[in-house]
């Protein structure tokens, strides 16, 4: 017999959400600039911390089709 989860996970799985980590900054203008830690050469900008997320999250989804040429990403190589 199925648990209620297991009958939920059916061909379509919620995903979890996940962090994704960022550096942000705000200029002397007011605006806030950052870029998402794993992609350093492609900074965006927002009116306020909430606004620059907001334009993040929509270059998480870009840059996560791996399938943009030119995409520099940031990765760690285990040296034993």
């Amino acid at each position: 017999m199925m648990t209620p989860v297991e009958s939920n996970m059916g061909s379509n799985p919620q995903r979890q959400p996940t962090a994704e980590p960022f550096t942000y900054w705000r200029e002397a203008d007011g605006y806030v600039l950052g870029h998402l830690n794993a992609y350093p050469d492609h900074w965006t900008q927002g009116e306020d911390l909430d606004d620059l997320k907001a334009q993040l999250l929509d270059l998480y989804h870009e840059f996560s089709k791996d399938d943009l040429p030119g995409i520099r990403k940031v990765d760690e190589l285990v040296v034993a």
